[in-house]
């Protein structure tokens, strides 16, 4: 043992290179586990250090009580108090828009906002608006417009000024506590920051401030904590959310650390293969298969290790510059720690890793009788078939995914059906994924050969190098599966992602469909009308087009349901409706004595397609047949669309309610200039708002590609894997194959036909993986999104996974280039002179 593992490590000490090469995969999981611990830290402390939810100068915070007006006038009289933030919110409605009136003092050490832009209220019916509220409100500073909260009466507020603050949703006003309560009728606030003088112990102002409330219910009673504590808390429910996300990013990465462990495994059966003539030498002359065996797994574990400390330390150099290049941008961004344990624990990890891929590996070295393997350099894809263990353990699983498969669709919930476990359907859509891919390790040579016979086709007409090309992946198909099935693990989920992707996409179109036809919509207050003009002026603006005035009638009753939303809002004059999820026949069937009807409509009223709905208003009643049942609401949340003459039936007045419009042109200027537009259609008339619908839409885009973006990211890390163990084989490969190189450049192939020929191989190995990720991504894809009951309808984004297929293979054949390069440098009379 101590002879074999002493030649061993000689034999790693002349070619440290191979060891590296051999381990690469590990080393980049290794990168990658540290990296992601580093991530994770920098995260919490960068979070930690610039949380601003409280300030910083709130020495105590009474919160979560009944806390009056009168109360906060005594605590901000108790000695040694040096000022004090009432926090608390007012909605309102301002025209048909809602306002959140937030108080907040202004200025000091205490305030969480900041003025740009004019001065802060200081008076009853002045606010403060952030930037986001001027644009969508349409409100600048001097402006005047009468808000409604809810007591009874409406209120005149002046813009005053305009403030940064730490949120901005777009209807946000600001202002001192005591200049909102004339707006409520109850002086009560939802939180107090206190601020003790300098020198003075805050633990007795704290026993102080809650002796006020002692006499309180318990219910009522507030609670007094220390503004660290406060500030701790907001901390740690932001670090909770990161955990919560570096959750999620582990298992990516768990993924890509067993892709990594499948190239291991593909390149030490390489690196043994190659050495077959030294392992046989040492079984000549006395070395056993146990011995054997164990010399080569101690170059395993060999192997780890040093990959796995590479890894580490290569992770912590790009942990610590990474934050240092932020901060020189003015980023603040904080560097990490030495995580010492998490480091020891990345090691041994990579070190666990290359042990287990070394197994199979050595086991099969150490079998082979000592006159077999000197009578021949073997190679490790020789055998393009598999035995019939190798058989039953990929039919085995296969079967057991297609019966999983089968459950989960045989299950699939209906239109409308309650109870059902969205979270068991997609467990088993998971364990059917991880079974089809168990089984596709094992079946992997066997279903090289029919996909390289229909991919390789195009190259075998290019020539001899296309397909000496084809030839060498079909020579080797257990090594070509060994990497492929790589590839096509990083293929396969960028495909479910993509599918998925699209298809809640989608989905989001049919809701925004009815909820947000337009890019606009201008609104009064319930029950009003727009004035004479308003729409002929938006009609004559060329900033605005497809303005559709419509009407809404609120007080019909259907069946038992009363107060049914109806509107006759034209369905061909907004190309989004088009959209609208249809269960059940067509909206263009819509004509007088029509109705299209809403889905919660037709369950709460037994009504389906092609029966008579009878509508109540007043001492009126309509009939009208259901031409269309709607997935969701009818468009503007309507229970029922009907054509105007219907409406008109039914009582409703010939004003209009609202209208829509859309921007003339495309980008963020035409749509700010469209907004003008239809604010001035209002003749600055505030009683009616404008509702930026598009921003509904905006936001599902961006959403979706923040979240899509965040999956391929961490998606990426196992093509990487797959990437390098490509290039990794492929110098393996060329090692291997230095004779039949030399052989071929001896009868006549240039340098460029040899390399041509190599980096063709590489991108083979991307096309083999990435057909069979396709073949198992979009089915699987489709069956997750309806075992989760979304109903969301199959959308497979043709361009997205051609252009995800022509990247991957073109990154595979890059992985070839220098393998081939360096192949194409020898000689080919050295070549032929290599053992």
């Amino acid at each position: 043992m101590n002879t074999i593992l002493r030649t061993q490590l000689a034999g790693v000490t002349r070619r440290p290179s191979r060891l590296l090469l051999t381990g690469l995969a590990v080393l980049v999981a290794s990168f990658v586990v540290f990296a992601t611990v580093l991530a994770q830290q920098i995260t919490e402390r960068s979070i930690l250090a610039g949380l601003s939810g409280t300030p910083e100068a709130a020495d105590l915070v009474v919160r979560n009580g009944s806390i009056d007006d009168k109360q906060l006038a005594a605590i901000t009289a108790i000695p040694g108090v040096s000022r004090t933030a009432a926090r608390m919110g007012i909605g309102a409605q301002l025209g048909g828009q809602y306002l959140n009136l937030t108080a907040d003092p202004g200025s000091g050490p205490l305030a969480l906002v900041k003025v740009t832009e004019g001065r802060y209220p200081a008076a009853a019916g002045e606010i403060a608006i952030t930037p986001r509220t001027v644009q969508l409100l349409g409100l600048t500073v001097g402006a005047t417009a009468t808000a409604d909260t809810g007591n009874g009466k409406k209120t005149p507020l002046t813009v005053v000024g305009v403030v940064t603050a730490p949120e901005d949703f777009g209807y946000d006003a600001y202002a001192p506590a005591t200049t909102l309560f004339p707006l409520v009728t109850e002086h009560y606030v939802q939180q107090v920051d206190v601020d003790v003088d300098a020198g003075t112990d805050a633990g007795a102002v704290q026993d102080q401030v809650a002796a006020l409330f002692a006499g309180a219910k318990p219910e009522d009673r507030p609670e007094v904590a220390t503004g660290a504590d406060v500030r701790l808390a907001e901390a740690r429910v932001a670090a909770s959310q990161i955990d919560q996300l570096f959750a999620v990013v582990g298992m990516f990465v768990g993924i890509a650390v067993a892709a990594a462990g499948l190239i291991a495994a593909s390149t030490f059966r390489i690196v043994f293969a190659q050495r077959m003539r030294q392992l046989a030498l040492l079984r000549a002359v006395g070395a056993g298969r146990g011995a054997t065996f164990r010399a080569l797994a101690a170059e395993g574990a060999l192997t780890g290790l040093v990959t796995g400390v590479t890894g580490v330390l290569a992770a912590l150099a790009a942990g610590h510059l990474v934050p240092a290049a932020a901060r020189a941008f003015g980023w603040p961004v904080l560097s990490p720690g030495l995580p010492v344990l998490p480091a020891l624990g990345t090691v041994l990890l990579a070190v666990v890793i290359s042990v287990v891929a070394v197994l199979a590996p050595a086991i099969s070295a150490s079998r082979v009788a000592p006159l077999e393997a000197l009578r021949t350099a073997a190679g490790t894809g020789a055998r393009t078939g598999i035995g019939v263990l190798r058989w039953i353990a990929g039919l085995l699983p296969l079967a057991a995914a297609l019966a999983a498969a089968f459950y989960v669709y045989t299950n699939l919930p209906g239109p409308n059906e309650e109870n059902y476990d969205a979270q068991t359907m997609l467990l088993a859509v998971v364990v059917s994924g991880a079974l089809a891919f168990v089984a596709l390790i094992a079946l992997g040579p066997v279903l090289v050969r029919p996909v390289l016979a229909v991919a390789g086709w195009p190259l075998r007409r290019l020539g001899p190098v296309g397909r000496l090309a084809v030839g060498g992946v079909g020579g080797s198909a257990r090594r070509a599966a060994a990497v492929s099935v790589v590839v096509a693990l990083g293929v396969t989920l960028v495909a479910g992602v993509l599918v998925g992707g699209a298809s809640i996409r989608a989905l989001g179109n049919r809701e925004l469909a009815a909820s947000a036809p337009a890019d606009f919509e201008m609104v009064g207050g319930e029950g009003t009308t727009l004035p004479n003009g308003f729409v002929d002026r938006a009609k004559a603006s060329k900033e605005l087009t497809r303005v559709t005035p419509y009407r809404r009638l609120t007080t019909a009753r259907i069946a038992q349901l009363d107060q049914v939303p109806i509107t006759d809002l034209d369905v061909t004059a907004l190309p989004r409706l088009r959209d609208l999820d249809v269960r059940a026949g067509s909206v263009s069937d819509l004509r007088p004595g029509g109705a299209v009807l809403a889905r919660y409509l037709a369950e709460m009223a037994n009504l389906g397609l092609g029966d008579t709905v009878q509508v109540h208003n007043g001492k009126k009643t309509v009939g009208l047949t259901i031409v269309a049942v709607l997935g969701d609401d009818a468009p503007l949340h309507a229970g029922l669309l009907v054509t105007p003459t219907d409406l008109t039936a039914m009582g409703m007045g010939a004003g209009y309610s609202g209208m829509l419009a859309d921007a003339s042109a495309d980008g963020a200027t035409a749509r700010t200039e469209a907004l003008r537009a239809m604010r001035a259609a209002s003749g600055g008339n505030t009683d009616f708002g404008v509702e930026v619908l598009a921003d509904q839409r905006d936001n599902l885009n961006s959403d979706l590609a923040i979240l899509l973006g965040i999956a391929l990211g961490l998606i990426g890390l196992t093509v990487l894997i797959a990437v390098v163990g490509v290039g990794a084989t492929t110098a393996l490969s060329v090692v291997e194959r230095v004779r039949e190189s030399g052989l071929l450049r001896a009868i006549g192939m240039s340098r460029g036909g040899l390399r041509a020929m190599l980096t063709a191989e590489s991108a083979l190995y991307g096309v083999i993986g990435a057909v069979l990720g396709l073949a198992l991504g979009v089915p699987y894809a489709w069956l997750a999104l309806q075992a989760i009951g979304v109903n969301a309808p199959l959308a497979v984004p043709v361009w997205q996974l051609a252009a995800a297929f022509l990247i991957l293979v073109a990154l595979t054949a890059l992985a070839g280039v220098l393998p081939a390069r360096r192949a194409a440098r020898v000689s080919p009379v050295t070549a032929l002179g290599t053992e």
